[in-house]
């Protein structure tokens, strides 16, 4: 018998199993559809792109979006203990603090920066870094770059060159300016929310976690989550009882597609495809958002790259010292940036790469070279995420509606920060280092027009999918301020999916933000409330529905 059934072992999942089962009071059950994050390439920092494609990703891919184009976009995500936290790119950025204002003034109480900026600062620890940033002991571990490529440190001068403003932290309340990315490593090997939280948590009697297992809908009893079903890996249909909550953290696609197979969503959308609806909430799986990234390439005339990052003396450095170019997390400097002066925050950020990045570090580049990929902040457009399908194993809709705001503001603030890129890339430090363009291409000329259209052809997504299981105090909103879905009692989603608006920054330090702040409210409800009366004979825990 569970107490806690938790669905998803990402980022919020890991969070969630630890503190949850910490005081040895609660039973919980951590649930992920992947498997074990004991791999080479998690652990590696620059090899992150390897799992790309592969059995420990979830390998999704757009719908084909009319504002790019046509093309459809691949979206990674993490199918393994950890989720994508153990195969994004490093980058500890949690976001400006008028992101979590922002978030208050929606009507979201206790979500305002000066009420969670302490819990930010206890979830991470690092020597090197600002005391306000971070605490000494904190499960996150957060480390300086150990070795920064020498087009990194020719960036940043170039930055100042450029007039942009030094930061002593990307992590700072105000976010605007420059820096090295510190990054979630410990001694020069990635370090994930499952090696911050579930795994010292995994000795533990009364929490178990459960690999390869599918889940496939809650189980919904009179307006109460009762349990869950998943597919265990023969293939069979099991289900699990939950006596006090089910929490969702299965991410920003995975959390509303469960919903919905649930029965909670669209009620008229869910009756056309022969799904019960339990409670008619249609705002479920909609306001998906995303930051786009527009890269600007140079070729760089010194072997100097991050080319040559598998070559035998980088390996032999990684393995003798955990130093060299297997070290860097790809983006190893960051700006962010206002386009407009009288905006109250950035809405670009850039991100230097000491190597091209082409195709999600698919392909390889045409020889050494550099790039800032142009990170659109704040973007207007809105998607979605819906069902093509009742059955379980069928992949959901995913539509983020890319550069579709009516305006085209999008479009032009990307414009405007490729200029700005390019008068980065343009400074003397960086001379050395940059040689002819790779893209955009010469051919690509100086307008809004042409640079708008070159955006819509080669901009990919940043991996930050948030937004379609909103959080707010409206009826409309999927989920409450304290995360319970609206209309199901003893059901809440806790990840990114409840963000009602993107952060300035990335999203992994948010989502643990997130799961610190539910499994609080959790623990909360725990201590007022009993655990319902099960409705099982105590000796049939795991019931096989059907094979």
């Amino acid at each position: 018998m569970y107490d806690f059934v938790i669905v998803g072992a990402g980022a919020a999942g890991c969070v969630l199993a630890n503190r949850l089962s910490a005081s040895g009071q609660h039973n919980v059950l951590l649930i992920e559809a992947g498997g074990s994050d004991n791999l080479l390439n998690v652990r590696i920092p620059a090899a992150f792109s390897k799992l790309f494609k592969s059995e420990h990703d979830w390998n999704f891919d757009t719908e084909p979006q009319p504002g790019m184009g046509g093309r459809s976009l691949y979206w990674p995500r993490g199918k393994m203990l950890g989720g994508s936290s153990s195969m994004n790119a490093m980058m500890w950025i949690r976001g400006h603090q008028a992101d979590y204002d922002h978030w208050r003034e929606l009507g979201n109480e206790g979500w305002g920066y000066d009420e969670i900026a302490a819990t930010f600062n206890k979830i991470s620890s690092c020597r090197s870094a600002p005391s306000e940033c971070y605490s000494s002991d904190g499960p996150m571990v957060i480390e300086d770059q150990r070795s920064p490529n020498v087009t990194t440190r020719a960036f940043l001068k170039a930055c100042k060159e450029a007039g942009l403003h030094e930061l002593r932290d990307h992590n700072l309340a105000d976010n605007e300016g420059y820096a090295l990315t510190r990054v979630n490593q410990k001694r020069g090997r990635r370090f994930s929310a499952a090696d911050a939280y579930l795994h010292p948590a995994m000795k533990r009697k009364n929490l178990t976690v459960l690999t390869k297992g599918l889940v496939q809908r809650v189980v919904i009893r009179g307006g109460r989550a009762t349990g869950v079903e998943y597919r265990n890996s023969k293939g069979r249909v099991v289900f699990v009882e939950a006596r006090r909550e089910v929490i969702l953290s299965a991410g920003a696609i995975g959390s509303p597609q469960l919903l919905m197979l649930s029965g909670v969503g669209n009620g008229e959308a869910l009756s056309r495809l022969g799904i019960t609806v339990r409670a008619d909430r249609a705002a479920v799986g909609e306001n998906l958002q995303d930051h786009l990234m527009t890269a600007v390439l140079v070729h760089c005339p010194l072997p100097v790259t991050l080319l040559g990052a598998e070559a035998p003396l980088e390996l032999l450095k990684y393995i003798v010292a955990r130093k060299g170019m297997l070290t860097s997390n790809v983006g190893e400097a960051a700006a962010f940036v206002r386009t407009r002066p009288e905006l109250k925050a950035p809405d670009i950020e850039f991100i230097w790469s000491p190597l091209p990045y082409i195709d999600h570090g698919l392909v390889v580049p045409p020889g050494h070279g550099v790039g800032i990929g142009v990170i659109l902040l704040t973007p207007r457009s809105r998607g979605r995420i819906s069902l093509t399908s009742s059955h379980p194993l069928a992949p959901p809709a995913i539509d983020p509606r890319y550069l579709s705001d009516e305006k085209a503001r999008d479009v032009q603030t990307i414009v405007d920060g490729i200029r700005m890129a390019r008068k980065v890339m343009s400074q003397p430090s960086l001379a050395a280092f940059t040689g002819a363009p790779m893209e955009p291409g010469p051919e690509v000329v100086d307008s809004d027009a042409a640079l708008g259209q070159f955006a819509r052809e080669q901009a990919e997504t940043l991996y930050h999918p948030v937004g379609t299981c909103r959080m707010g105090s409206d009826r409309d909103s999927v989920v409450d301020p304290q995360l319970r879905v609206r209309g199901i009692a003893g059901l809440r989603v806790a990840d990114a999916s409840i963000m009602p608006v993107i952060t300035r920054g990335h999203t992994q330090a948010p989502t643990l933000l997130i799961a610190e702040r539910a499994s609080e409210l959790i623990l909360e409800a725990a201590l007022t409330s009993s655990p319902r009366v099960s409705s099982l004979d105590p000796a049939s825990q795991l019931i096989a529905m059907h094979p």
